[in-house]
């Protein structure tokens, strides 16, 4: 189930059906349930949704991870599980070592204004309960963006960085609420920059969405997502 805050009508019977769409270059949508071992947006860079929402994302194959309350979550993200796992920009079937076992990046596009960690995991054959996922994405800005703030929801817990820094964290067994955390006024830099996540789902449902706010608390949508960005 998923939660929705200050949204219309219209809007509540377009998201009542939302899937996750998983798009590898040049083969098409794939079955809901079902993603190809190498999922790749089919461009290079893409905007936001009509309402702000990211939509591109690189996400790592689930962690073992137990618990919801702050500190058990705080203490789970601050655990080195791969090196650099804070400031690294992986590419697209990039792959780590976690207690012995190897895990792997996936490039996700969604046209949903969520990301839906659920089917993610369950359509590589990965747990999706008592888990921790890593997601990743850049966004391209052109020109710098003061006073803006980074808007989140999740089912369950979840921390979020901005180029490095940590901006907003919520906890415990929740749904996923459009704009449930709001961080403080921050500024993105013209050009690259990273937002990175951490969220940790106990059992069921999974999954999660974030857009910027500008000034005027309106959706952001002056920036592209380029997963390459910060690489160039």
């Amino acid at each position: 189930m998923i939660t929705l805050r200050n949204v219309s009508i219209p809007a509540l019977v377009a998201l009542a059906g939302s899937t996750i769409v998983f798009v590898a270059a040049g083969s098409g949508n794939f079955p809901l349930g079902t993603v190809p071992s190498r999922a790749r947006p089919a461009s290079v860079e893409r905007a936001p949704s009509a309402d702000g929402f990211v939509q591109r994302w690189l996400i790592l194959e689930p962690i073992p991870a137990n618990g919801l309350t702050d500190s058990v979550v705080q203490a789970a993200v601050k655990k080195e599980y791969f090196p650099n796992q804070l400031t690294v920009i992986p590419g697209d079937g990039d792959k780590v070592t976690v207690d012995g076992a190897e895990l792997t990046w996936h490039a996700i596009d969604t046209n949903e204004y969520n990301v839906n960690l659920y089917y993610f995991a369950h359509g590589l054959g990965k747990p999706t309960s008592n888990v921790l996922f890593w997601a990743v994405t850049v966004i391209d800005c052109p020109r710098e963006m003061p006073g803006v703030r980074l808007a989140i929801g999740s089912n369950a817990a979840s921390v979020w960085w901005v180029n490095v820094k940590e901006v907003i964290s919520i906890y415990s067994d929740r749904q996923t609420v459009i704009d449930d955390g709001v961080s403080k006024r921050l500024t993105l830099k013209k050009g690259a920059n990273v937002v990175r996540c951490a969220v940790v789902n106990g059992g069921g449902a999974t999954d999660f969405c974030a857009r910027f706010l500008d000034a005027q608390d309106k959706p952001l949508k002056e920036f592209t997502v380029r997963l390459d960005a910060a690489k160039n």
